[in-house]
């Protein structure tokens, strides 16, 4: 079962109308999305996502709602092109970066360090790159480069060093076997301070399916694609994607840095956006669904 995340505070900031056109990049398993349908019986929807399995949920679930909305089997980096395709007009875009909890519970899509399963974590099945790929194959100084600059993790020698030498003998190649060998690489009083393999597994993960460029990719347009009046939210999980959503917003939401001291800023450099919030899930929210603990949503409305 997945629960959307901050779900209240996404319906309140997207400032819904019961016309309006709205984009959801992340559909999942349809949790925003059916609830955004509810509130736009005159509008229309598009969702993006590229998991089939996802979407043959999501869809069954749309359809108990209303008809107004097209599912787009598709990354969200093409978000651009398919939206100006179908209309001129968007008033309201969402992105919800977390992986959703059928995806981590699902033991075969290999994306959780809880279940055996092969090593896999592709969003999209159709992808050639696994974790199996970059488990096996990246080198020394690769793997260390990823767990690091997408895992944060400070262990990130010691555990990719561990990985080269349990390959000497074999390949590694499910998810419990991997999470074993990160657990036995790093200090005992680390492992007390969490499971030591979520942060490689996270890193691992967004290697695999290329997340932070497509994201930025993605944010990039749908700033381009929104109208006077429309928002952009974003709900993030992890503090890699949360630094280029807050660097996107703040960059087009201020006056460049020097015209700031000019008496009277020139029209064309006064910013189109501005930020509206920042907001963080409730303690009572966090108590339903431990999993919201690091989630964080941003909005901001062109002006």
């Amino acid at each position: 079962m997945h629960t959307s995340v901050l779900l209240n505070e996404s319906l309140e900031y997207l400032n819904l109308k019961e016309d309006s056109i709205i984009v959801d990049c992340t559909l999942g398993y349809g949790g925003h999305s059916s609830n955004i349908l509810k509130k736009i019986p005159k509008g229309f929807l598009y969702a993006f996502d590229q998991d089939k399995e996802a979407i043959t949920e999501a869809q069954k679930k749309l359809e108990e709602v209303g008809l107004n909305f097209e599912i787009i089997n598709t990354n969200f980096k093409n978000i651009k092109e398919e939206v100006l395709k179908r209309t001129k007009k968007v008033d309201g875009i969402l992105f919800d970066l977390g992986v959703s909890s059928p995806q981590l519970d699902n033991a075969e899509r290999g994306f959780s360090f809880h279940k055996d399963a092969p090593l896999d974590m592709r969003m999209n099945q159709d992808d050639k790159l696994s974790a199996y790929d970059v488990v096996n194959t990246y080198s020394y100084e690769q793997l260390i480069d990823i767990f690091y600059k997408y895992g944060e993790e400070k262990h990130s020698g010691s555990i990719a060093r561990a990985i080269i030498k349990y390959r000497e003998n074999k390949q590694i190649e499910t998810t419990l076997e991997l999470a074993e060998i990160i657990k036995n690489s790093v200090p005992e009083k680390y492992r007390r301070q969490g499971h030591p393999a979520r942060k490689v597994f996270q890193a691992i993960r967004i290697e695999v399916n290329n997340e932070l460029e497509v994201f930025k990719v993605a944010l990039e347009a749908a700033l381009s694609l929104i109208q006077t009046g429309g928002r952009v939210c974003v709900i993030t999980f992890h503090s890699l994607e949360d630094r280029i959503c807050k660097q996107m917003f703040n960059e087009v939401s201020s006056v460049p840095k020097e015209l700031q001291k000019l008496p009277i800023i020139p029209e064309e450099y006064k910013p189109k956006f501005k930020v509206i919030a920042n907001v963080s899930p409730s303690k009572t929210e966090i108590l339903k669904n431990p999993r919201a603990r690091s989630a964080r949503l941003r909005v901001i409305e062109r002006g």
